[in-house]
């Protein structure tokens, strides 16, 4: 929903989402600089290869 929507209005958060590959011997890094920039993880999913990926969102910027 784009800022000034219904969701806006009533002070609902509005939500910005990245999707980030992760490798395995530098995770924490990875969190950690996406972390600094304001991201929150939200999920880390497994692939069917085997692929790490993180799910995170921050509060949209209005």
């Amino acid at each position: 929903m784009p800022v000034g929507g219904t969701a806006y209005r009533f002070g609902m958060t509005t939500w910005e989402y990245v999707t980030v590959p992760l490798i395995v011997h530098t995770t924490k890094a990875i969190l950690d600089n996406w972390g600094s920039d304001g991201w929150e993880l939200v999920q880390v999913v497994v692939m069917p290869e085997g692929n790490l990926v993180a799910y995170l969102k921050r509060p949209l910027q209005s």
